[in-house]
């Protein structure tokens, strides 16, 4: 059963957006709670599978990707959490979204070079679920 989040576990939760790193005790002050509500929340909100991990985001600059692109995916029939599965092992793949219409899911790819990105678009159109694919070269970025 998972349990209703209150307005203590949204700010929680957008405070661990923010900075997953802050320790408890600098959490429980911006909170006006005890590290010990904090910590309880937090094991709570893991062990009802709300929370389900803390992760790294970088500056675009401190990984130069000379070569990006959005691929477009059309998944066959129920697949779509096998394909994410596995899609979420490329490393290649900086971002995965679900979507509506016509294609089910949108990926970012990232790469060195051209070669290593045709490399990587040729493995992820042999992945089992996946019936179409649409790739856009990224050119430039404006926000």
């Amino acid at each position: 059963m998972t349990a209703t989040l209150d307005d203590t576990d949204r700010r929680l939760i957008a405070l661990l957006r923010s900075d997953a790193r802050l320790p408890a005790s600098s959490l429980a002050a911006e909170l006006g709670v005890s590290r010990s509500t904090v910590q309880n929340r937090i094991d709570r909100l893991k062990r009802d599978g709300l929370l389900l991990g803390f992760t790294v985001r970088l500056k675009p600059e401190a990984e130069p990707a000379p070569v990006r692109a959005i691929t477009m995916i059309e998944v066959q029939g129920k697949a779509a959490e096998r394909v994410l599965k596995t899609l979420r092992g490329f490393p290649e793949i900086a971002t995965l979204h679900t979507t509506n219409g016509r294609w089910d899911i949108v990926a970012e790819l990232h790469s060195s070079d051209l070669e290593a990105f045709d490399k990587a678009l040729n493995r992820l159109r042999l992945v089992e679920g996946i019936a179409h694919t649409e790739t856009s070269l990224l050119l430039s970025t404006y926000k």
